[in-house]
Parts: structure tokens; sequence; C-alpha cells
């Protein structure tokens, strides 16, 4: 969403500077030629603090925006440190409060302390989503003019681009047999066990497909589910994916089975890509995006039998695909990086506009 958002502001600034801790992905690649890659070539966001400081002495940027909430903490340090004057920003991009849960009180205390020492320091937090902002102004104790929600830039041109070429796998070569999608990493958040329990369902009422792309220590556990479910020949789990917009574009159905999120992103490039989608109504973005549920069915977290009866209410009565796409223009990349430019401050180009990731 950073190196989206940086192809919106390149055209808007007069220059645009992508502060990395360090710039080992290959995604930078990406970047518009304009935008200017600083490396602070740091082992941790904690020990960037005087790369950064030193950089807001050197090159005085008129505003920052800290991508996550080490950098937010880091950045409110670096800009005491460095004595210059900008306007400090931090995005948000989950619910922090859902991601901590049952990870231990004491984990949540820590973080809350922490919130409430840095993000004052800030000029504005952004968040991705209502109900992030909501989580933000409660555990960080700010008044809720001091956070402002700003959709993700989700709808590009790359998106529409990627989406066009032909997804690398057989069954796409298959249309007559609906295949059920979803996708992030194989980790407790995306609750995947509870996706193949109601695909198993779903299985059972029709002819049907389950492919989950990603990686993550789960993907043993999830093949086993599987063959223990008897839907394994159905169940494909083909990894990362370079260009998974390829595959979206081309499903039946997308489902998010997420115990919590921020704003989805996969969600809203489904919707982008005119595929019907289904999700659980977990802490936040997924009421938002679907409008409770206009443009998509909402299920209760962990509910296997909930899901299976939205995936087989959305497979035989899909939404018109214009329908779909008209949910997703809140998160266009022009609508976004107005929203940006208006948390930054922008008016006249600056002299340095300045992206902390």
């Amino acid at each position: 969403m950073i190196l989206n958002l940086c192809a919106g502001l390149a055209e808007r600034v007069r220059r645009l500077d992508l502060v990395l801790v360090r710039a080992d992905s290959a995604h930078v690649t990406d970047l518009p030629a304009s935008v200017r890659i600083v490396n602070l070539n740091a082992r941790h966001t904690f020990t960037s603090l005087l790369p950064l400081a030193r950089y807001l002495r050197r090159e005085r940027p008129s505003v920052l925006l800290a991508a996550k909430d080490r950098a937010i903490r880091v950045a409110v340090v670096a800009r005491v440190l460095a004595r210059v004057p900008l306007r400090l920003v931090g995005r948000i991009g989950t619910t922090v409060s859902a991601a901590l849960a049952g990870r231990g009180a004491w984990r949540l205390a820590v973080w809350r302390a922490g919130m409430r020492l840095f993000y004052p320091g800030a000029d504005l937090i952004v968040a991705v989503s209502q109900g992030v902002a909501d989580d933000i102004v409660h555990l960080a104790q700010l008044a809720p003019d001091r956070v402002r929600v700003v959709p993700n830039p989700v709808w590009t041109p790359r998106l529409e681009r990627l989406a066009r070429e032909a997804p690398a796998h057989p069954w796409f070569s298959e249309p007559s047999v609906p295949l059920v999608l979803s996708a992030g990493r194989l980790t407790r958040q995306k609750d995947f066990p509870t996706l193949i329990r109601a695909f198993a369902q779903v299985r059972a009422e029709r002819p049907c497909r389950l492919m989950i792309l990603g990686d993550g220590g789960q993907r043993d556990d999830l093949l086993a589910l599987a063959k223990q479910l008897g839907v394994a020949e159905d169940v494909a789990l083909p990894g990362f994916q370079a260009n998974p917009y390829a595959y979206v574009a081309h499903a039946s159905l997308f489902v998010l089975s997420s115990v919590w999120e921020g704003s989805p992103n996969v969600l809203t490039e489904a919707l982008a890509l005119g595929i019907p989608v289904v999700s659980t109504d977990c802490p936040s973005g997924p009421r938002e995006i679907l409008a409770g549920g206009r443009y998509g069915k909402l299920v209760p977290t962990g509910d296997g039998d909930a899901l299976a009866r939205a995936m087989l209410e959305t497979l035989a009565n899909p939404l018109p695909r214009d329908a779909l796409m008209q949910a997703a223009r809140p998160y266009s990349l022009e609508a976004s990086t107005r929203g940006y430019l208006e948390a930054l401050a922008i008016g006249p180009p600056p002299s340095v506009e300045s992206t902390s990731a």
C-alpha cells in the first residue's frame, strides 16, 4: 500500500523520498523513477533512530509519514533529536487490540503504554478504517480529531494490468467448476481451518474447488485437515504468487475468513475486479468495505456453518459485477491519494516529502 501511495504522491509533490530501515525488498523496483530511495541500512526499526534523525537534519523535509507502529515511535523521537520543523503523520493498518487478543494482558498493557507515550508526539494518526481509528483512540487515549480515516490505495492501474494476465494453474482451464479463492499468510489471523471446514460443507452440496494463496506455518496442518474432511483433491495451496491478482480476477468467489484485520486489501481487490465476496465480520474493515453486508455477506468469525451457507448462497446468486466494483471506488488510488494529501497538509509543492517504512 505504501508503494501504491508513493505512485500517487509522486505526481503531486516536487520531491518524494521513500526512507527505508533497510532496502531489501524486491518490490521497490516498482516505484516511479522520480521517487528517491533512502536506505538507512539499519538492522531493526528501533536501531534506525539516529540514521533517521541525521536524515531529517540533513534533508529537512516538510512532512514525514511513518508507516507503522514502530516507525511512528522512532519518528517521534527522531524529530525531537533532529530539531527540525516538520509535520509528522503516523499510519496504522491493523486493529491492535484484536491482534493482541489472547496473547496476555501484560502484552496489551505494554503496547498500550507505548502508544500513549509516543503517539501524542505525532501531529496526526491515519487509520485505514473507522474500526482501526476507534481502536487507536481508545488504546492511545487520543482525541478523536487527532485520528483520521483514509482508505488504502488499493485499486490502481497496476492492479488492473496484472489482473489481465493468465493465472498459472490448471484449474483455471476448467471454468465449469466454480473456484473459491482466498489469500494470505497461513497463520492464526486468517483462520483458514474454518474456511476449509466450511468448504467441505459446500463441496458436499455442489461441485467446486478451493484455492488458498500464500505461505506460512500452518500449511501442513491445513492439508491434513482437507484430507481428514475428504476434500483434499479439491483443495490447493500453491504458495506465494507474485501476481495474485490474476488468480483473484478468474475466481468464482473470494472468501475472507480472518479473525482480525485492519482494512483487508485483498477483499477490496476482489471487489475492484468484480468478483463476488463473502467475509467474516471481523475487526476491522469488512463491515465498512461491504457497507454492512450490502456488497457481500458477513458472517461471525469462526462460524464454519454460517460461512458455508453464505458461500453457497453467493455462488448461487452473485451480485452484478458493476455493483461489486462500485464498493471499491473509495479505495481507488486517486481517492486515497487525495485523503493523504489532506492528512499530510500538503498545499503548494514543498521541497521534500518523506515516507518512512
